[in-house]
């Protein structure tokens, strides 16, 4: 359901600046989803989420299988497959994440479930490789004691 069908008949001045899409429990895909804006997902998805400048949402009943690639996520359900995302990834206490993170800003909230590996990339934007063994150029150094 695109909401701003329902908003035809406003007009251009009240009409809303960006898209919100809605996807609810009862949608089953298989294959790519990709968007522009903004995306309520609360189905199930076996394939792909993408989108260089999208805010995605995942219900609580949502259940990926699969890769995510945004500009920020919020979860509320569960994702099996690798999230990487531009700016913010938010874990809710209802979400369950297995596969590997890489973000500039992540929350994890009390009660919610993470199996993988996280990357924060505080101040540019991550490369798209979670999961994808990491950065050759980049070294830890030990602190001498």
């Amino acid at each position: 359901m695109n909401l701003n069908n329902l908003t035809n008949f406003m007009p251009e001045s009240q009409a809303p600046a960006a898209s919100k899409n809605v996807l609810a429990g009862d949608v089953n895909v298989k294959g790519t989803l990709r968007f522009e804006s903004e995306l309520i997902f609360d189905g199930k998805l076996d394939g792909e989420i993408l989108s260089d400048s999208g805010n995605l949402t995942l219900g609580k009943n949502a259940n990926v299988q699969g890769e995510i690639r945004t500009k920020s996520v919020t979860v509320h359900g569960t994702v099996n497959g690798n999230i990487s995302v531009s700016e913010r990834c938010e874990l809710k206490a209802s979400s369950q994440l297995t596969g590997d993170l890489v973000a500039q800003r992540i929350t994890i909230e009390e009660g919610a479930t993470f199996v993988g590996k996280s990357e924060v990339t505080p101040g540019r934007a991550p490369a798209a490789r979670a999961g994808a063994g990491g950065d050759p150029a980049r070294k830890v150094q030990p602190t001498p004691a």
